[in-house]
């Protein structure tokens, strides 16, 4: 049974350094106790491998499950490696003799037998002495021993007189199953007490978590990464046990999504394996096991009895190790493939009668599991059942803010072939209501889509499910090219049905999505308000506002938080909470956009909590990514950056709502001067489509696009990129976006010559943002006015920038309070003001505390050229190997492949300076070439 085990390594880094030492440390005596599949034997081979052997003989013998009668065969097996390795015969112990007829390949070069004992006692204990003279004569040496839970008695007890008495140089590694001993316990068939001398221990191996099986099967795949969904339903249906990892992935199809490990089935390898445990149990064990099959969920004593009809197989079942006890007094199987398994071989007949049984049993249950029953009475045919208390499952789950389970159970119902084609049409509108609040959307796309080119649906149903398609396609895949038009068509189907097309025209209403102007998103608000005024209808009124509220905070409108505070956040309906907690989502990101921080840290705590109590998942993410950007903005940046990676891999199935944790990702890498990362990332955040992407965020994107040119000398690109981000912005309207843009649009356009139309665009920035609500604009205003000043009059500049300085740090945005503080003194430098190199220097201390290393570095140069000595932060004290600050930054770009120039510019040295902090970092590392440096943590 040695193949059970994986070809890859993962997850066992302690479990094998204690491996490795104690081998090396004979004589020792190790056990390895792990389930079937655990990597038992993967573990025992890679310390084989690893293990620095020279002559040391590796002595393999296996115990069968399935043997011929073969007194101590697997030890006999194993001693048959030494042949080549012995001394001479008259060196050896005469005893060892008595092997001539269990060794006959050895004979030659045993001692001749000794005469018989006529004592099987004596005779049994003669040959036991053998053996270990056999194993010191050709010691140190390694016998492994494989599956001792199928080992015989004889075996055993050899064994244990081995472990018992060890030869001088003797490993004796033994692998087994605990639930197949002989002996619960005991796999030595009794207590095992160590010799003195002698090393022993017990290494008992574990499941994987999520991780190890993530390293798994990419390794099995030769991937560098997989989508987080398929890896936790990976983890999930095989329970980490390394075996069943590979064989469910090595069965799997080119997909990676979660749905493939369903189609995969089960491997033909576990298949045979459970039905081998399945032929040697006794009837009432196989009854209680397959009801545990039909019954899917660990349950308890009483479902299986009722189920089976066979009360003391639990018991022989769970003895015989097929099930296992579960928390909270609950039965089942150890993974999802082997009750799989178990349920594919109960014939049809049998299958259908356990069902009925099941949906007997559980229809007693109060309140009744409306999924099991839904489940059962589908696959014991009973159509009528089924739709009954499928439809009954979503409709409560919904109604209990469990979202994601009601999709599941109209997704599982609308993909069964024997749905009722009258059923196929509401089923599917009632899928697209609630999947539009979810991040999983992409399979009801595409069953919207397949219905409406189809003409599944009905004339009177086709309006509201092209619009849920609209809003998922604008909402969760962040599509606006493909979600917008369906929206609009949709409003037109829905013209005698006033509800919903105001639900439409309050979603396109939403100015940071298309590229309509300000006028054209207020009309359609209107209309949706409009229609909401001839209608009674609790839910929507409840959209319409929060789409209101949301509306007005966007633009920075006085009246948004008077608005915001009428949202019905306390209605007793879901319905009607969920639109709050969406509204509350929104006003988050948009107070986050306007610099209102701490009203939307209070927005976001609102909207995190409705989400969970109504179960929407989209709009708690958004509070997510948007909290990420505030992070940014309010410079608290420690794990800033693990936090946004992470985010990002959230959204797999929707990668363009993570636009948020993109562009704090640019932002970041544009701080430290890591120029290509800064620019992938800032075209993820909505520079590759900014016309079809979220408008706030592409508009920040779009700045530090700017900042980028500028900071890499390419003033051209900088002008091209400050136009038309500007262009995108006067044509939308919303200027209050700007803060992120605007000062930095202003220096490329200055720095290119271009005063005059730098000026209009100050002009235009300050009447758009007059009267709003909006402090980081406001203060980004006398920043692009200081921007402006700078080359031609540094007094105003120094003033500007000063009062933008104070205004950044109120809000606070302390990073770009340290910006613009950096040219306040450089303004000030150019008036001859000399003190101001002191301000510089604090500058650059503030850059560094932040983590924004190219900035420091760009201060420091500045301080260099004043003749102002601007030490770096030293590292601690009494560790001379330790790097510097300096030899850090040095390093981390030498991990990133930066060459010696690309580093000297980002950190403002000498190509001479960088070469000789890269060699000091080689020589306190110990490393002889860059390519081996890692970021230094």
């Amino acid at each position: 049974m040695n193949n059970l085990a994986s070809p890859v390594l993962v997850g066992r880094t302690s479990e094998l350094r204690v491996l490795i030492e104690a081998m090396a440390r004979p004589p020792a005596v190790v056990l390895v106790e792990g389930e079937a599949g655990i990597g038992k034997t993967r573990l025992v081979h890679a310390a084989l491998d690893r293990l620095v052997s020279g002559d040391r003989p590796v002595l393999l013998g296996y115990c069968h499950q399935i043997r011929e009668p073969f007194p101590y065969g697997p030890v006999v097996e194993a001693l048959r490696e030494v042949a080549g390795r012995l001394p001479a015969a008259e060196v050896l112990n005469p005893v060892t003799g008595v092997l001539r007829d269990y060794l006959p390949e050895l004979s030659h070069a045993l001692p001749p037998p000794p005469p018989p004992l006529n004592d099987p006692r004596a005779e049994r204990h003669r040959l036991f002495r053998a053996m270990r003279a056999l194993l010191a004569a050709v010691g140190p040496a390694l016998l492994v021993i494989e599956d001792l839970h199928w080992a015989d008695d004889g075996t055993r007890d050899l064994l244990r007189f081995l472990a018992d008495q060890p030869p001088e140089g003797l490993t004796v590694v033994a692998t087994y199953r605990r639930e197949d001993l002989n002996t619960p316990g005991l796999p030595l068939g009794r207590a095992y007490r160590r010799p003195p001398g002698t090393t022993s221990l017990v290494i008992p191996l574990r499941p994987l978590d999520a991780p190890e099986v993530n390293s798994l099967a990419c390794a099995l795949l030769d991937r560098s990464a997989l989508p987080p969904a398929f890896v936790a339903r990976l983890h999930e249906h095989t329970a980490g046990i390394p075996f069943v990892v590979e064989e469910v992935v090595r069965s799997l199809p080119d997909a990676e999504g979660p749905e493939a490990l369903d189609r995969a089935g089960v491997p033909l390898l576990l298949r045979e394996a459970m039905a081998e445990q399945m032929a040697g149990l006794p009837a009432a064990a196989v009854s209680a096991a397959q009801a545990a099959a039909v019954l899917r969920l660990p349950v308890d004593e009483r479902l299986i009895a009722a189920v089976s009809g066979a009360p003391s197989g639990l018991g022989q079942a769970l003895r015989a190790g097929v099930l296992r006890e579960h928390p909270g007094g609950r039965y089942g199987f150890r993974h999802a493939l082997a009750q799989q398994a178990v349920y594919d071989a109960i014939p049809g007949p049998d299958r259908r009668l356990a069902h009925e049984r099941a949906m007997a049993a559980l229809a007693a249950v109060t309140p009744p599991p409306l999924v099991q029953l839904a489940f059962h009475s589908r696959q014991a045919g009973d159509i009528g059942a089924w739709l009954r208390h499928g439809r009954a499952a979503a409709d409560r789950a919904a109604a209990l803010g469990d979202t994601a389970l009601a999709v599941e159970v109209l997704d599982g119902m609308l993909a069964d072939p024997d749905l009722p084609a009258p059923e196929r049409g509401p089923l599917s509108l009632a899928l697209s209501r609630l999947a539009a609040t979810g991040l999983s959307y992409q399979r009801v796309v595409r069953l919207l889509r397949r219905l409406l080119r189809d003409d599944f649906l009905a004339r009177e149903v086709r309006g509201e499910a092209r619009l849920n398609l609209g809003l998922m396609l604008s909402n969760q895949a962040g599509d606006i090219p493909a979600g917008r038009p369906e929206v609009l068509a949709a409003v037109a189907e829905l013209h005698d049905r006033p509800t919903l097309a105001a639900r439409g025209w309050a979603s396109l209403a939403l100015p940071e999505w298309g590229t309509e102007s300000l006028a054209t998103h207020a009309e359609w608000m209107a209309r949706a308000e409009a229609l909401v005024a001839i209608t009674d209808d609790p839910e929507l009124a409840a959209a319409v506002l929060a789409n209101r509220a949301s509306f007005e905070m966007s633009i920075g409108s006085r009246d948004a938080f008077a608005i915001a505070a009428t949202l019905p956040v306390s209605d007793p309906s879901v319905a009607v909470r969920r639109q709050v907690a969406r509204g509350y989502c929104n006003l988050h990101d948009s107070a986050t956009t306007l610099g209102h921080y701490t009203a939307a840290e209070e927005f976001g705590r609102q909207g995190r909590r409705l989400a969970a109590e109504t179960g929407v998942l989209f709009p708690a993410y958004t509070v997510d990514v948007a909290t990420v950007r505030r992070r940014w903005l309010t410079g608290r940046w420690e794990g800033l950056r693990d936090q946004a990676i992470a985010l990002v891999e959230l959204a797999t199935e929707a990668p363009l709502i993570a636009v948020d944790a993109w562009l704090v990702l640019g932002l970041l890498a544009l701080a430290t001067g890591e120029w290509e990362e800064a620019r992938k990332c800032l075209y993820s955040a909505g520079m590759d489509a900014p016309d079809a992407r979220f408008l706030p965020i592409a508009v920040a994107a779009a700045g530090g696009l700017v900042e980028l040119h500028l900071a890499r000398g390419a003033l051209k690109d900088a002008v091209t990129e400050a136009v038309q981000a500007a262009a995108r912005m006067r044509r939308k309207g919303v200027w209050a976006w700007g803060a992120g843009l605007i000062p930095s649009a202003v220096t490329a356009l200055a720095q290119a010559g271009r005063v005059q139309e730098g000026a209009e665009l100050v002009t235009e920035f300050a009447d758009g943002i007059t009267g709003r609500l909006a402090p980081a604009a406001h203060a980004a205003l006398d920043h692009a006015r200081g921007a402006l000043a700078a080359d031609r009059r540094p007094d105003e500049a120094a003033d500007f920038f000063a009062r933008a300085r104070e205004a950044y740090a109120a809000l606070p945005q302390p990073y770009t309070a340290a910006r613009v503080g950096e040219s306040e003194a450089r303004a000030r430098l150019a008036l001859g003001d000399r003190s101001a190199a002191a301000a510089l220097a604090e500058t650059a201390e503030r850059f560094g505390e932040l983590g924004a290393t190219h900035d420091a570095a760009r201060c420091r140069r500045a301080l260099r050229d004043l003749g102002v000595e601007s030490p770096l932060p030293r590292g601690r004290k009494g560790n001379a190997g330790a790097l510097s600050q300096r030899e850090k930054e040095v390093a981390r770009l030498v991990a990133l492949g930066r060459t010696n120039r690309e580093i000297a510019d980002v950190l403002f040295l000498s190509t001479r300076t960088v070469e000789t902090h890269v060699a000091t970092v080689l020589r306190k590392l110990g490393l002889r070439s860059r390519t081996e440096v890692a970021p230094p943590v």
